[in-house]
């Protein structure tokens, strides 16, 4: 069953063309991560899932209902995390939680998850740190354990301990049955706990693909340095890019079949050989380069 449907989703600013014409889904249970740097079109495709503005074309459905039509009935449903969310200053993170609880009859999470974020709700907004100030902010997404959650950026200034915190928040909220969408430009957090990633560039998508699909593309990088003397143009082949050279050889970008090279390489005496597999940020630059 999909959540979230996104169809051929258009908002423009002007001549700005902030998001054209994407079209994705997202399925219940799952963490769906969407990447894209900044300017990429991430937070206006949030703005418009959450009937903060109204697209130019296309349609949003959420957990069944059109974002649009029954925008009030889903807010009672999402847990909802803005990029750089504004608080009210002279309020307490209490305050903040005890609003927040005056406006929903559910049993809530909050004093739970205080604790496990070691926050400290006496402080008036205005004296949090940025990092305190997102801890709030994941504690009023999170507090009444909605059936989805969409999260800008969920652990923007936070430290590495804290993002595992979060990470195994998160992953708590989909074995509950309940699905988590977050934007994010970390690629080592959607590593960490997305099931499927869709890639936004400059409005439209790039790709969307399961992170184990993203591991398994056969990328490597091969550095070499010869004994004697060596051709380059042997090298010089479809999916075999050369991206460095020395007097002694060079390093090598390897698309597909790593052994056509070391079948290559055997005609050579070497003096070294290093070589690696392409992390997930060396494919998803590959992506940018389309």
């Amino acid at each position: 069953m999909s959540v979230i449907e996104v169809k051929n989703l258009k908002k423009y600013f002007g001549k700005t063309k902030a998001v054209d014409g994407i079209s994705f889904s997202v399925e219940k249970g799952e963490i769906f991560g969407f990447l894209g740097p900044n300017g990429a079109g991430k937070t206006t495709t949030i703005r418009c899932m959450m009937d903060f503005i109204r697209p130019n074309e296309g349609s949003v459905s959420i957990l069944g209902q059109d974002a649009q039509k029954d925008s009030v009935a889903l807010k009672k449903k999402i847990g909802y995390l803005s990029g750089g969310a504004r608080l009210y200053k002279k309020w307490t993170g209490q305050e903040h939680i005890d609003f927040v609880r005056g406006l929903n009859v559910k049993n809530d999470i909050a004093d739970e998850l205080m604790e496990r974020l070691d926050f400290n709700p006496k402080m008036k907004a205005k004296n949090l740190s940025s990092g305190n100030r997102q801890k709030l902010s994941v504690i009023l997404a999170l507090m009444f354990q909605p059936e989805l959650l969409i999260l800008d950026e969920p652990t923007l200034g936070l430290d590495p301990l804290l993002q595992n915190v979060i990470y195994e928040l998160l992953e708590e909220t989909t074995k509950r049955g309940a699905t988590v969408f977050m934007s994010s430009h970390n690629l080592a957090e959607v590593d960490r706990i997305c099931h499927r990633v869709g890639i936004i560039k400059q409005g439209k998508m790039v790709a969307i693909e399961d992170i184990q699909s993203m591991k398994d593309k056969k990328m490597h990088t091969v550095y070499i340095r010869f004994a004697d003397s060596f051709n380059r143009d042997d090298f010089l082949t479809d999916g075999i890019q050369i991206t460095k050279e020395s007097l002694d050889g060079f390093t090598l970008n390897v698309k597909g079949d790593i052994n056509e090279v070391i079948k290559k390489l055997s005609n050579y005496k070497l003096r070294d050989i290093h070589i690696t597999q392409a992390s997930l940020e060396d494919i998803f630059l590959e992506f940018y380069k389309k």
